[in-house]
């Protein structure tokens, strides 16, 4: 069994702050802990505003607190996000997200991540980066 706690996580490597300055996240769940994908907490910043696009995963996120919206690009649409909403990028899409009010989130990726991506310039995760120490 895997028990951790995100108080006693985030003073560790577990924690990784974006270069950029949009977001953290606590990363509970990693590829070396076998389970086939990676969950994470995740804060977005208020007033962030960025474009991902998730070339290497699939995501499910699921808002616990905060105000924003998730906006595709291929279509324009734009999905506000509160607490209780859950978004699924399914199609690998490429999005904006936007915090109004500072959003936590719950992520979940598959495949699973090492524990140290930050978004490269397309804004996407590398298969293979580098794992955090356990």
């Amino acid at each position: 069994m895997i028990v951790r706690n995100l108080k006693e996580a985030e003073k560790t490597a577990r924690r990784i702050i974006s270069p950029d300055g949009n977001w953290e996240s606590t990363r509970l769940l990693l590829k070396d802990d076998g389970m086939g994908f990676s969950f994470h907490i995740t804060t977005i910043y208020e007033g962030a505003d960025f474009q991902m696009h998730y070339q290497n995963h699939l995501e499910s996120v699921y808002c616990i607190s905060g105000e924003g919206e998730v906006e595709t690009l291929d279509d324009g649409k734009k999905y506000p996000i509160t607490p209780g909403t859950l978004y699924n990028l399914d199609q690998h899409d490429k999005h904006t997200l936007r915090a109004f009010k500072e959003l936590t989130l719950t992520c979940v990726f598959n495949p699973p991540l090492n524990g140290k991506e930050v978004h490269n310039t397309d804004g996407a995760y590398e298969l293979e980066a580098e794992a955090v120490s356990q």
